[in-house]
């Protein structure tokens, strides 16, 4: 009972550091910056890759067309071979909604070393060049914004001197899975990434959420965006790394006004999301595969086993210290369920949707080595390709 004492202890304590030390991670509270409207606004190009999104693109694109911005914008639809008629009908919707000028652009196949949307955004990125933009808003197409969402964007970056402002969207919740999974894949995520010391000067936590980046285009012209990030599959992350390390000042944080409308309404559609890019995350290293699994288990299994344990055998010692770090958990989870509207009860279960997590991430890794890699739309990417170097 010794071990499972240590290993108790040592759970709580991590619980005690995350809640304290990991960047307040767990806090909600961390929304666009204070913000002041620019004398003169900028003229900003918007580049949306698509690749079969037909689907979504009615709750989308209406919203980029319409949106309230004082300065010069243009949409950009790269149509990245689609099969579903995206690129029509995104024309058609340009017609019936009116708003802001929309060109659809089709980039081809991806050549080798590039992934398929990066490779969109690059065509999208060439064509808004002609433009002169100073700004580049890089969004999904399954992302809708509210009017003034391109509006309050610009104002941050330039109101804040950042570069790169981005904003993790609020991603739906509605189904029976993505009440459980959702939530938590945010929640894990800030917990990776803190939001608060992204924005830091002088840290090197550097991460963006990919469905709303705004980008400094000349920022982008220092990194080489999208050139050397071409390979990557986790590309929002490499994106603000990118921006980073080229000496950009970037911000990342909650949104208001930015919901992504695609549905997942089957455990099987969230594994997928979670397992395309599980593995990539953890650079295809096996050692960082098992210490992932290990802290998993950890952190968020061992609570709830060794309270359960601690009392079946009258263990007090061990109840107690499963017990306190199991409500230590549950209360950093709290804010991140209320942000999305969500029952509190769920907070307790958040143990089990780690354990999912846990099994997505090995699942991952299987199908890495089994060949098939990070697959989305039809495409596989069984590889990382090195980065071109940078001139």
């Amino acid at each position: 009972m010794d071990a499972v004492v240590w290993i108790t202890a040592a759970s709580l304590a991590a619980w005690v550091w995350l809640l304290a030390g990991q960047g307040f991670f767990w806090r909600t509270d961390l929304r666009l910056p204070p913000r002041t409207e620019p004398a003169e606004w900028p003229s900003v190009c918007v580049v949306v890759p698509a690749r079969d999104e037909a689907a979504v693109l009615p709750d989308s694109l209406p919203s980029l067309l319409a949106q309230d911005y004082p300065g010069r914008a243009e949409v950009f639809l790269i149509d990245d071979g689609s099969t579903d008629g995206t690129g029509t009908l995104a024309r058609e919707l340009a017609v019936r909604h009116g708003g802001l000028p929309l060109t659809v652009g089709s980039p081809g196949e991806p050549p080798a070393g590039w992934t398929g949307k990066l490779w969109a955004v690059r065509h999208g990125i060439g064509l808004a060049r002609a433009r002169e933009p100073e700004y580049l808003l890089l969004t999904d197409a399954d992302i809708a914004h509210e009017p003034n969402s391109l509006r309050e964007l610009v104002a941050a970056a330039r109101t804040g001197g950042f570069d790169l402002v981005s904003q993790m969207a609020r991603l739906r919740v509605e189904s029976v899975w993505e009440r459980l999974v959702v939530p938590a894949f945010v929640y894990f995520f800030a917990q990776l990434y803190p939001f608060r010391w992204i924005a830091r000067k002088g840290s090197r936590m550097a991460a963006a959420a990919g469905g709303c980046v705004l980008l400094s285009a000349r920022a982008a012209e220092r990194a080489a965006i999208p050139d050397s990030i071409r390979h990557a599959v986790i590309d929002d992350v490499a994106l603000a790394r990118a921006v980073k390390g080229a000496g950009g000042h970037i911000w990342l944080g909650l949104a208001d006004r930015v919901d992504s409308v695609r549905p997942y309404p089957r455990l099987g559609d969230l594994w997928r999301m979670v397992s395309r890019s599980a593995y990539a995350q953890l650079r295809h290293n096996p050692l960082l595969l098992a210490g992932t699994v290990a802290g998993l288990a950890l952190v968020y299994l061992a609570p709830p086993v060794t309270l359960v344990a601690g009392l079946a055998t009258g263990h007090g010692l061990t109840a107690l210290l499963g017990g306190l770090a199991w409500l230590l958990m549950t209360a950093t989870y709290v804010p991140m369920l209320r942000y999305y509207a969500q029952p509190l009860w769920l907070a307790p279960l958040l143990p089990g949707t780690a354990f999912l997590y846990l099994l997505m991430t090995v699942d991952s890794a299987v199908q890495h080595y089994r060949g098939r890699g990070a697959a989305w739309k039809g495409r596989t990417y069984s590889r990382p390709h090195p980065a071109p170097e940078r001139q």
